[in-house]
């Protein structure tokens, strides 16, 4: 008998992050800076003023010192951010299983959200589950998740079923893990 995998294909989870520069150099940050910055769901003023604004002021001068800053939270393995996203990549795979490819984003810089769809979509996933890993929903985070997502599927001639994690912050479990790292200080 064909099993329903087989016939169907993978469930895709998408686990989406904000971002972080490639590395902690002063260029690497201006690029991340930009992008994050332009988006118009992060700064919600019109297009001129926000590019004049950006590249103009907070890109060129935030740059050096934030550069220094990501400097003493750099890991020798990388980004914390990216490091611990990987983590959590490798150790959820397992608990869902077989049937499942989970596959770690970040809204900006690398790895793109487009590289994460286009392995789940290489990997004939049925369906797609997007989980941006912010608790709370606000616009400037899992909104843009959700449009960029959209923008990018939005080019493909099919389609996986499609789902959306809006937020999770009154997911009891997640509740109880914040209890015990809390009580831990």
């Amino acid at each position: 008998t064909i099993s329903f995998m087989s016939k169907f294909g993978k469930k895709g989870v998408l686990i989406v992050n904000l971002g972080t520069p490639d590395n902690p150099s002063r260029g690497a940050v201006y690029r991340y800076l930009k992008q994050f910055l332009l988006d118009e769901r992060v700064i919600d003023i019109p297009w001129l003023q926000r590019n004049l604004l950006v590249r103009g002021i907070i890109a060129p001068f935030r740059s050096g010192s934030s550069s220094k800053l990501y400097k003493m939270l750099w890991t020798p393995e990388g980004s914390p951010l990216k490091v611990y996203g990987e983590k959590l990549e490798k150790d959820l795979q397992p608990l869902l299983g077989d049937e499942y490819e989970v596959v770690l984003a970040m809204r900006y810089q690398k790895p793109s959200i487009e590289a994460g769809l286009n392995r789940l979509l290489e990997n004939n996933v049925s369906e797609i589950v997007i989980l941006p890993l912010f608790p709370h929903y606000a616009s400037a985070s899992t909104g843009s998740v959700h449009q960029e997502v959209m923008r990018l599927l939005s080019k493909e001639l099919v389609i996986p079923k499609v789902t959306f994690i809006n937020s999770f912050y009154d997911n009891e479990a997640m509740i109880d893990v914040f209890i015990e790292n809390a009580q831990q200080f």
